[in-house]
């Protein structure tokens, strides 16, 4: 008796385990991050989709390597339209490369950043990217500018894959309105919350060599437009 209790209690527990391991790598939900209320009007839109040769700029110390950048042919195949570019394939054909090579190995980052902060109306719940990778453990991050000016760093992921992979940032809601990443305040009017600065990637010392190649696609966030989409039509815009 004792032997099948114990059988039923450790099946039980590795379907637990199964279960918990299958939600962590699927994407977060953004219904349910910062929800406070029950009233929302979430939107997946389109921030850069990078057919623009010259909107993005990379940079590396010049003391670890030499940094490349530019626009290719190509596209994820998994990548879902959103449905109003339905029919618009062709105007959405390129992608964005980044080569680095590596002088020496050692710990160092280098950056992708857009020539101009990207605002993002609204209050943001996720930021997504497309990335093509090489296998290499290289780590990415999003940088965000928030309400005040603020800088902050948002994990999107290892780079440890081959192939095309969309990589996700949560953007944590602030507890206060003060502290944190600040989107919105009642007492400065109603500029964007939020803009997008760029990517950093943090290289693995012991893979820093030789020459690095990487991948961007269809940037997007999920952002919450209940406030603008509730406002009186004839409120008043306080942004002078």
């Amino acid at each position: 008796m004792k032997k099948v209790l114990f059988a039923v209690i450790a099946a039980s527990v590795f379907t637990f385990a199964v279960s918990a391991q299958n939600s962590l790598v699927e994407d977060p939900n953004p219904e349910t991050i910062g929800n406070e209320s029950a009233m929302q009007a979430l939107h997946e839109i389109s921030l850069d989709k990078f057919e623009r040769e010259g909107s993005w700029g990379v940079h590396i110390s010049p003391d670890y390597g030499v940094i490349t950048g530019r626009l290719f042919e190509g596209s994820p195949a998994m990548k879902d339209p959103l449905k109003e570019d339905e029919g618009k394939e062709n105007e959405d054909t390129q992608v964005l490369g980044v080569k680095v090579e590596f002088f020496k190995r050692g710990i160092n980052s280098f950056y992708i950043t857009s020539q101009r902060p990207i605002p993002i109306e609204g209050v943001t719940k996720t930021v997504s990217v497309w990335v093509c990778g090489r296998n290499m453990g290289h780590e990415l991050y999003l940088l965000v500018e928030d309400y005040f000016g603020r800088n902050y760093e948002l994990y999107m992921g290892s780079l440890g894959f081959s192939g095309w992979k969309k990589l996700t940032a949560v953007v944590p809601p602030s507890p206060d309105g003060e502290h944190g990443i600040v989107q919105h305040s009642a007492y400065y009017g109603d500029k964007p919350g939020l803009r997008i600065i760029g990517f950093r990637v943090d290289c693995d010392p012991m893979l820093s060599r030789g020459a690095y190649y990487m991948y961007l696609d269809d940037l997007r966030c999920v952002t919450d437009l209940y406030d603008m989409q509730n406002h009186d039509e004839d409120d008043m815009a306080d942004n002078w």
